[in-house]
């Protein structure tokens, strides 16, 4: 089925604040200008408690593609005003590990990004929802949330991913395994784990965890890392980053279009990197819910 082309108009609102925003700021504005896209306006944002309401306004402006520069946190913190509404989500990959936009066959370099939203196509995906809150790609409980509840700013900024691995390393030492329970409405399981992956897309931290999870299957993934041994989650982390034939030896897989998550002890949520949740918690999948911007041959 053919569906209409992006549209040429649009807003720009990026997170000045993510790791590569203030920098990118100006050549985004200049190359979407460039690559004919007529840019209404253009925000760069220095309080990321303002992204979520700057790009409420553009988007209730009636602006036929507003494009979000930032991290995974700024895309998940901004998706929801997208929901029902006319307007096509442009992604600018400016973060971290940028997981979205390598769910989405982005190009993570700003010429190629830029060239995806002036050039390529519409695609329609899923959103994940905890509880009311929808997010574009993971979310995680057990080691995750405490890293990235406490990593430094400028460990994160200026080391990217090994600034996680270095910080993840000292969290790890006060870190213990939980009960977790996963009921589809149908079936309860009850298991030993430590740490829960959300997925509506295959990546987290940027790195591939599961062979199934993807933005258009209607479904969401939990994935478990079964056990109580922390060096059995380091090892896991070390055969995904790898791609070693076994890396999913240690991980338990459900899908399914609902699940109750609860955990002994109560686990806190990241959700694309923001810790905004607590357990227990209802997980879900939107199917379709926003258009978002992608390269032509994907």
């Amino acid at each position: 089925m053919e569906t209409k082309p992006l549209p040429k108009d649009a807003i720009l609102v990026v997170n000045a604040h993510s790791r590569r925003g203030q920098d990118n700021f100006t050549q985004a504005r200049e190359k979407l200008a460039a690559a004919g896209v007529r840019l209404i306006a253009a925000h760069a944002v220095g309080d990321p408690e303002q992204m979520a309401a700057t790009v409420r306004d553009a988007v209730e402006s009636g602006a036929p593609m507003v494009i979000v520069g930032g991290g995974d946190g700024s895309m998940s913190g901004t998706v929801d005003e997208f929901v029902g509404k006319d307007c096509v989500f442009g992604v600018l990959p400016l973060g971290t590990a940028n997981s979205f936009a390598r769910t989405l066959g982005l190009p993570l370099d700003l010429d190629g990004a830029v060239q995806a939203i002036a050039t390529g196509k519409r695609r329609r995906v899923d959103l994940g929802m905890i509880d009311r809150d929808y997010f574009v790609n993971a979310a995680s409980l057990g080691l995750s949330p405490m890293i990235g509840q406490t990593v430094p700013h400028k460990l994160k900024r200026y080391l990217g991913r090994i600034g996680y691995l270095m910080w993840a390393l000292k969290c790890s030492v006060g870190f213990r395994a939980f009960r977790l329970t996963i009921d589809d409405g149908t079936r309860e399981r009850r298991m030993w784990s430590t740490e829960v992956r959300i997925l509506n897309g295959p990546y987290h931290g940027g790195v591939e965890l599961s062979d199934h999870a993807d933005v258009d299957t209607g479904e969401i993934v939990i994935q478990a890392v079964v056990g109580r041994s922390k060096p059995r989650l380091a090892w896991d982390w070390y055969a995904k980053f790898v791609k070693l034939r076994d890396r999913n030896a240690h991980t338990e897989e459900f899908h399914g279009k609902s699940f109750r998550l609860d955990t002994k002890p109560r686990q806190r949520i990241s959700i694309d990197g923001e810790v905004l949740a607590k357990t227990p918690v209802t997980v879900k999948i939107a199917a379709g819910a926003v258009e978002v911007a992608v390269p032509g041959e994907s």
